[in-house]
């Protein structure tokens, strides 16, 4: 049974991003799996090449968790200039003995990143938050809650949930059975590896045309993040939060709720609030291309490559600071709503 998984480095270690499906049987596997990883500073794409051991007893390391025999390794060098290509390039990886073939292309942040609105309304993904919940009738929209209850039926655990990417096709596949309202998305999704599924949630608020915490008042919440007076930051921070649109604020409580649960379980998936601030930060606050703050000036790219960090690191710290927050208050009006959303 052999698999493999990607890892980058970021921050300087290296993260494990994607990790294919175990083939059995045979010594040629051909996985021919899709993966988009997110660079965060990353230089070094690594491949470890895995042998899944069944025999979970004879290999279990000190602190409970069972390891796979390890049966190769090897990296390439993530060189901008060489992936600025727009096309796919083709690589061979010899790892002691086995050989590894992959394809790479890079896309720039500008582009990965952009929020693509819907040119038709019917379906879910790129179309405004409060067109679907109004038609659904629902408080959070149906692809959120049927994502979180099924990472939390069977995702809790798994290491890097959130972070580790899921197979492209199958978060394609899940995304276009929720566009055209497929009734059999339940089952669909209960066969499916996790990650695919919390892939296709971040997808979700990412596709967004609009972020969760609104373009309007993004730079509010910049503003406030920075405050050095604890009490006024809080005060601000919630203020600006309950001006939040109905169904995007008690999505995002729905959604702050669960995240705090997954990061109650860290010491066994390796996901804290930080991990998880990290992931959601920028696909929950990035503001759409018209809003968006960021110098285009060809000229000079570091200057929009820390621009880019800048931001992005602002975003990380707003979401975290709602992720440490003990309880949020609600004003009675909404708190109704709220607590229906959280029980459904």
């Amino acid at each position: 049974g052999l698999y493999c998984t990607l890892e980058v480095d970021s921050f300087g270690y290296f993260v494990n991003k994607a990790k294919t499906r175990v083939y059995r049987d045979t010594a040629e596997p051909n996985w021919n799996e899709e993966f988009e990883i997110e660079l965060e500073g990353s230089q070094t794409l690594r491949i470890l090449c895995y042998e899944k051991c069944y025999h979970k007893s004879k290999l279990t390391k000190e602190d409970g968790e069972t390891t796979d025999r390890i049966m190769g390794k090897g990296q390439i060098q993530l060189d901008p200039q060489t992936l600025q290509d727009k096309d796919w390039q083709r690589t061979v990886i010899f790892m002691n003995g086995v050989e590894v073939k992959l394809s790479v292309k890079f896309t720039s942040r500008e582009f990965s990143l952009k929020r693509m609105p819907s040119r038709k309304q019917t379906g879910v993904f790129g179309v405004k938050i409060g067109v679907v919940t109004k038609r659904e009738r629902s408080k959070v929209p149906y692809i959120v809650r049927q994502c979180v209850e099924e990472i939390e039926r069977r995702g809790m655990e798994e290491v890097g949930i959130y972070r580790v990417s899921g197979v492209a096709t199958d978060i394609q596949a899940l995304k276009a059975a929720f566009d055209i309202n497929n009734k059999d998305v339940s089952i669909t999704m209960s066969e499916m590896d996790v990650n695919a599924i919390a892939g296709t949630l971040k997808l979700y608020f990412r596709e967004l045309p609009e972020p969760l915490f609104t373009d309007e008042l993004y730079p509010n919440f910049a503003e406030g993040i920075v405050l050095s007076d604890p009490v006024a930051k809080e005060s601000c921070m919630l203020n600006l939060l309950l001006s939040l649109p109905e169904p995007n604020l008690v999505t995002f409580l729905f959604l702050l709720d669960h995240l705090k649960r997954v990061a109650e379980k860290e010491n066994i998936n390796k996901m804290s609030l930080h991990n998880l601030a990290t992931v959601f930060g920028p696909t929950l606050l990035r503001p759409s291309e018209k809003d968006s703050k960021i110098p285009a000036n060809p000229m000079h790219p570091m200057a929009m490559t820390d621009s880019w960090s800048l931001e992005v690191m602002s975003q990380v710290q707003v979401l975290l600071y709602f992720l440490q927050l003990e309880t949020i208050p609600t004003p009675d009006s909404k708190r109704q709503s709220i607590l229906f959303s959280t029980e459904v």
